[in-house]
């Protein structure tokens, strides 16, 4: 009897112990709602993610912030626990469920999150292409009204790039949370310069919520010269500056860019996890034109197109990964750009264009002159190839003299090297990662 009794009692522990095994693994029933914990030792989260470090700075506060769709959160850290190590262990994934009933992950604005989180934004601050991320390039950005939130939005683009006192009464805190592509002619880091301009002129701090920069391991491109300062070139910089929009922010306060040599009370919520050599794809495309990782990858090489006769795939789904014109006629690829979601206005609508297709090739490591350089080569239009714009992309007028004297990619190149140590030597104190 005794021996039945203890083998019904080992029988009775080993079904309660595979019980509570099925129980740990087991899917979500359909009537779950909550967000997911999942174990991972190192997962990257952005600065938006590491909510730990930031949201206690904004509680009691009157916020504003500058976002647009790109200041998104795909997971929050606020259960995580970390090990000496610094290793994450636990995040909590944002879920709903899709129209089948099955739990699919999603992403959440900044905005929405902060709201959620009982935090009091007052105003919203749009850079280029506006709070919800729909305008064209260079489109005029007006104010108004978020229709989900009901915050006022104010625009940081065209006449008013820099907001005016009367347009930050009432905060005590400014946010900037926005998705940067690491290259200079990107505005959001000039719109970077102009906030901290103005929160450092009417004393309110301003808290930097840091992302990966998608090309951060790449530093080319001739550097910016004073004289050809502008909107899409405001720093002393190449081309791809190889840092996050955290540690640029840093750079500016350090190396006194703003007016009159003033420093704004600044705060950089780091990344965690992150490492600027790291493969990173972002959760969405950080403006119209930049639909997917290849075209972000390819940016600032194809950006120089814009200064020039050239499409540079505005007015088709390839944006930023093709090039062609109508004056590429011995070139092969062919497109016709139409008018479509962030090109209301496409450079040569409707014209066919004749040019080359990157869309398939792989990943550049460098800033590449050889679909520019090949172009005019080939173009049957040289006298109108370039236009005014392409000094300001270039920041120098020297490349587009190097270009139209012949010049080699490698001389061209060549003489990019001295700039380029002095700004690697520039940007160390400012570096995160």
């Amino acid at each position: 009897m005794r021996n039945w009794v203890l083998k019904s009692t080992v029988l009775f522990l080993v079904l309660l112990i595979v019980s509570c095994s099925g129980l740990q693994t087991k899917r979500p029933t359909q009537s779950t709602s909550v967000p997911i914990v999942k174990q991972s030792e190192a997962i990257l989260l952005t600065g938006a993610e590491n909510t730990k470090s930031y949201l206690h700075l904004l509680k009691g506060k009157n916020v504003g912030i500058i976002t647009n769709p790109s200041g998104l959160l795909t997971a929050s850290n606020a259960t995580n626990d970390t090990l000496p190590n610094g290793k994450i262990i636990a995040v909590r994934y944002f879920y709903k469920r899709d129209a089948q009933g099955n739990l699919q992950q999603y992403s959440q604005s900044i905005v929405d999150f902060l709201l959620e989180s009982h935090i009091a934004v007052q105003k919203i601050y749009a850079p280029e292409h506006g709070f919800r991320g729909t305008a064209d390039a260079g489109e005029l950005i007006k104010d108004g009204k978020d229709t989900q939130t009901g915050l006022p939005i104010i625009s940081l683009y065209g006449n008013n790039k820099k907001p005016k006192p009367e347009q930050l009464e009432g905060l005590d805190i400014m946010v900037f949370d926005l998705q940067d592509v690491g290259a200079r002619f990107y505005t959001y880091i000039s719109s970077l310069h102009y906030i901290m301009e103005a929160c450092a002129e009417n004393n309110i701090p301003l808290l930097v919520l840091d992302r990966p920069n998608p090309n951060g391991s790449i530093v080319d491109g001739p550097v910016l010269e004073k004289e050809h300062t502008s909107f899409v070139g405001m720093h002393p910089i190449p081309v791809l500056h190889g840092m996050t929009i955290g540690e640029y922010a840093q750079m500016i306060n350090g190396e006194k860019w703003l007016k009159d040599g003033k420093q704004c009370e600044l705060t950089v919520i780091p990344c965690l996890n992150y490492k600027r050599d790291m493969e990173y794809s972002l959760p969405v495309r950080p403006s119209p034109n930049l639909p997917n990782d290849q075209s972000i990858n390819l940016y600032a090489s194809l950006c120089f197109f814009e200064g020039t006769n050239v499409s540079v795939g505005r007015g088709t789904d390839l944006q930023f990964q093709i090039y062609g014109s109508p004056f590429l006629k011995n070139m092969r690829y062919e497109f016709t750009p139409e008018p479509n979601f962030g090109a209301k206005e496409p450079p040569h609508k409707g014209l066919k264009c004749f040019g080359e297709d990157l869309s398939k090739i792989e990943k550049v490591n460098r800033l590449e002159l050889k679909w520019l350089l090949k172009a005019y080569a080939n173009t049957e239009d040289k006298a109108t190839f370039f236009n005014d714009f392409f000094t300001k992309l270039a920041g120098t007028q020297t490349l587009r003299q190097q270009i139209e004297a012949g010049d080699s990619e490698e001389a061209i190149r060549d003489s990019w090297k001295n700039g380029l140590e002095a700004f690697k030597k520039m940007r160390q104190p400012y570096l995160l990662y």
